[in-house]
């Protein structure tokens, strides 16, 4: 059975919040209730009693919210209409089989929509809903991390986003069945959703429903995804096209993962000590563990490691048992060189070090942790002897502001209202199915490469972080280094880096830059 190197691993041990009976009421365009809004709330309360206080798949109806406001980015006023609703996935012969939550945030004044790009946003787990890219980077409001993205303190506030994207697309943020609102009808069995497949087709479907509705097909569009979510728009890519006769302008793949045998410290598997080993660097440098000399220039020291990594550690890997006594004491010499940690603890894991271990040793002496998210973060267990962190440092520090200024958000700015738990990430999405992991591990590079070949105006950006210990930079390079295509296929896919983690936006120099990097992405990719 496969397993997945969860983005969240930390919260996902969090006991579930059941579902709870509920009534909604439809929301009409000025994002007000309508008229005799609580008679109809009675009404569909009575309908309910009618089923022992069960609903039923007919019980269920769309709403939306519609406001209107306005945004400044870089000096020019924008006026938008944010929508927050639900669609109904249904089978073809009428069968309702999800409600699906989103936030749609579109331009005001424009005459022809085929002239306005247009982005699905989603983010990963699986089990997450769209919140991270939503109020962290993408959407008109952004949670205030404070410069650095450490210093978040309750009570939490959401803030203006300077660097929002809606000035380069119209934005639509999609939470898959069972994150957010979005739930199975009752009587439909949510497992089918909860998988590599099933999730790629619910969740293509609600754009190609969505597209359909708002009369989009002639827009330029594009997926954003980060991390799981990568994953899923990698999929999609090659969905959309196939199932929907839907072609791609391009694809923003924010801390990703394609290939899962990059991230699976398994015996026998090798590939992730090389891969990790530059973050571990960048880490260390963050945490002032190098010697002196590598400690003036981030980017040269990982330049250096990474040479190293791909090059002699590689071949002492791949050597296994077989290595010899010289070598190994050299190479575990030069692994202590970038990791900060001592050359007997190298020795000690037999050259080989598990990303928990890692995140417990670099900082032991002081009696701390290190995030995996972020690895800027620090934490502390109960004791310093233990080998894996009792957990991860940096999703503490964000679970808390981006769940309440989500909640904050959607009932006094948007005027959506449920008695729903809006589940920013949650485990019932588990077991998660991996019908078509092949040789073990999940790999969707090879739809993404098909993509590409069969869509000549298709590109795609990849945003990394140096300090993401979940999906680390140079497992992305490796993976999409290794798609088999030809270069002048191979130059349609670049790549941003960002001294920060694996949600680099948290960090304000990071976040302008990735603004700037994808204003420069859309440009060129629409230009074509």
């Amino acid at each position: 059975m496969h397993r997945l190197p969860l983005l969240f691993t930390a919260t996902l041990l969090l006991a579930c919040t059941p579902l709870s009976a509920h009534t909604q009421k439809q929301e009409p365009k000025s994002g007000k209730p309508t008229e005799g809004g609580d008679e109809k709330a009675d009404k569909q309360d009575e309908k309910t009693e009618k089923h022992d206080g069960a609903k039923t798949a007919d019980d269920i109806k769309e709403t939306q919210s519609v406001t209107h406001h306005k945004l400044t980015i870089g000096g020019s006023e924008i006026a938008y209409t944010a929508t927050a609703g639900t669609l109904l996935l249904r089978e073809e012969d009428g069968k309702k089989q999800a409600s699906v939550f989103y936030v749609a945030y579109t331009r005001e004044g424009v005459s022809d929509p085929a002239s306005r790009p247009i982005t699905f946003s989603f983010n990963g787990g699986p089990g997450s809903s769209s919140v991270w890219l939503h109020l962290g980077v993408l959407g008109p409001k952004r949670v205030d991390m404070g410069p650095d993205g450490l210093d978040a303190r309750p009570p939490f506030k959401l803030v203006d986003n300077e660097t929002s994207w809606l000035d380069l697309s119209d934005l639509v943020f999609i939470d898959p069945v069972t994150t957010g609102y979005s739930r199975a009808v009752p009587g439909e069995s949510d497992a089918g959703f909860h998988s590599v497949e099933g999730d790629v087709r619910s969740v293509g479907d609600f754009i190609r429903l969505y597209t359909t509705r708002e009369k989009r097909w002639a827009s330029p569009k594009f997926l954003a995804g980060e991390s799981y979510g990568t994953t899923r728009a990698a999929a999609l890519s090659a969905y959309l096209q196939g199932r929907q006769g839907m072609f791609l302008n391009g694809i923003v793949l924010v801390s990703a993962i394609l290939n899962f045998q990059t991230a699976e410290f398994d015996a026998g598997n090798d590939q992730p000590y090389e891969l990790f080993l530059p973050t571990y660097c960048a880490t260390a440098f963050y945490h002032k563990k190098l010697a002196p000399e590598l400690q003036h220039d981030l980017k040269a020291t990982l330049a250096e490691c990474e040479a190293f990594a791909q090059g002699e550690y590689a071949l002492a890997l791949r050597k296994g048992s077989g290595l010899p006594d010289g070598e190994r004491a050299a190479i575990a010499t030069k692994l202590a060189r970038y990791t900060g940690l001592s050359k007997e603890y190298v020795e000690r894991t037999n050259l080989r070090i598990e990303i928990s271990r890692f995140c417990k040793e670099l900082e032991r002496g002081e009696r701390k942790t290190v995030g995996r998210l972020d690895s800027r973060f620090e934490g502390a267990d109960r004791d310093a002897a233990g080998e894996t962190p009792e957990s991860d440092p940096s999703m503490s520090a964000i679970q808390g502001p981006y769940t309440a200024a989500l909640n904050h958000y959607l009932r006094t700015e948007l005027g959506y209202e449920s008695d729903l738990v809006y589940e920013i990430l949650t485990g019932r999405v588990h077991p998660w199915r991996y019908e078509n992991a092949e040789n073990r591990y999940l790999d969707v590079a090879e739809r993404l490469r098909t993509a590409l070949t069969s869509n000549p105006a298709l590109r795609v950006f990849v945003a990394c972080g140096y300090y993401d210990l979940a999906t680390p930079y140079a497992a992305a390079h490796y993976t999409l280094d290794h798609l088999g295509m030809e270069r002048a296929l191979r130059e349609r896919i670049t790549f941003g880096h960002y001294e920060a983690g694996h949600m680099m936006y948290i960090h304000g120099p990071s976040r302008a830059q990735l603004k700037q990097d994808a204003s420069a992405f859309y440009r060129a990719t629409l230009a074509r």
